[in-house]
C-alpha cells in the first residue's frame, strides 16, 4: 500500500513544515497543496476574499489527482471540511490519511504575523476557523501544535506505526 498522507489544517497551523519533517523522516516526497491552487484563488487570498466551495472544489480535485498519481507523497492542504475531506479521499484512488494540525487560534495568528512571503494574510484566519469542521477520530490523528516539531513529528510517526510505506 502506497502511503497518501494530508497534514491538514487552518493556515498558519505548520502544514509545510510539519510535512517536510515527514518526508525526511519516511523519505517520502512532501508536496505544498498552494502550488496548486489556481492563479485567480490566490490573487482572491491575497486581496483577503475568503475562498468559495466552487474556487476549491477544482483545487482539491487536484490534491487528489496528484495523491493518486504521486503515491507515495505528504501533500499540505487544508481539507478543512468533511465534505472536502470526502472529494480528496474519493479521487486518490486508494486509502488517505490525514494529519490534523490543531491549534488555538492566538497562537496560529502569532505564527501567521511572524511569516514573510506567503500570500495567506492573517486576515483570513477567521475565515478559515469558520470553515473548520474539526474531524473525528474515525477521520484525522490529531496533533497540538503548541509542543516541539521533534513531538510533533513523532506523534505522526507513532500514530502511522512502522514503516507505513
Amino acid at each position: 500500500m502506497s502511503l497518501r498522507l494530508v497534514i491538514m489544517g487552518v493556515a498558519g497551523c505548520g502544514k509545510s513544515s510539519v510535512g517536510a519533517a515527514l518526508s525526511e523522516q519516511l523519505h517520502i516526497p512532501y508536496r505544498d497543496g498552494d502550488d496548486l491552487h489556481s492563479a485567480e484563488a490566490v490573487e482572491k487570498m491575497r486581496a483577503g476574499i475568503p475562498l468559495t466551495d466552487d474556487d476549491r472544489w477544482p483545487w482539491l480535485d487536484r490534491i487528489a489527482d496528484t495523491l493518486k498519481g504521486d503515491a507515495p507523497l505528504i501533500i499540505g492542504c487544508s481539507a478543512l471540511r468533511r465534505a472536502y475531506r470526502d472529494r480528496i479521499r474519493a479521487g486518490a484512488g486508494g486509502h488517505v490519511t490525514f494529519v490534523h494540525l490543531a491549534g488555538d487560534r492566538d497562537l496560529i495568528a502569532s505564527r501567521m504575523a511572524a511569516r514573510s512571503g506567503h500570500y495567506m494574510p492573517l486576515s483570513l484566519l477567521d475565515s478559515q476557523f469558520a470553515t473548520l469542521e474539526r474531524p473525528g477520530p474515525d477521520e484525522a490523528i490529531e496533533v497540538t501544535i503548541d509542543q516541539s516539531m521533534d513531538a510533533i513529528v513523532g506523534q505522526v510517526l507513532s500514530h502511522l506505526g512502522g514503516n507505513p510505506q
